[in-house]
């Protein structure tokens, strides 16, 4: 998936605009202390999910708990995509 094409369904011109419109509701002075409370409010909520998952990884190691299933069940879809490709190529048909 490319994140620069899919950045919430948003063109540049939408969002210049968006920031056009930010700057004349709250002024060109007050602009970079919104950024900056917005920085610290992304930080803080990155810190705080990083918190937690470092929380659940330690309490799932101490319950002995085999945190690489995730990886197993992706390998194990990835493997049933292939077989249903190699299954269904022979019946696509292009139009």
């Amino acid at each position: 998936m490319i994140a620069t094409n899919f950045f919430l369904f948003i063109s540049g011109a939408e969002i210049a605009f968006i920031l056009f419109v930010v700057l004349m509701v709250f002024g060109a002075d007050k602009v970079p202390e919104i950024a900056r409370g917005l920085g610290k409010g992304m930080r803080q909520i990155k810190d705080a999910t990083n918190d937690i998952k470092s929380e659940i990884s330690k309490s799932a190691e101490k319950q002995g708990i085999d945190l690489d299933i995730t990886k197993d069940v992706r390998n194990e879809i990835d493997k049933v995509k292939e077989d249903v490709e190699d299954s269904i190529g022979p019946v696509k048909r292009k139009f």
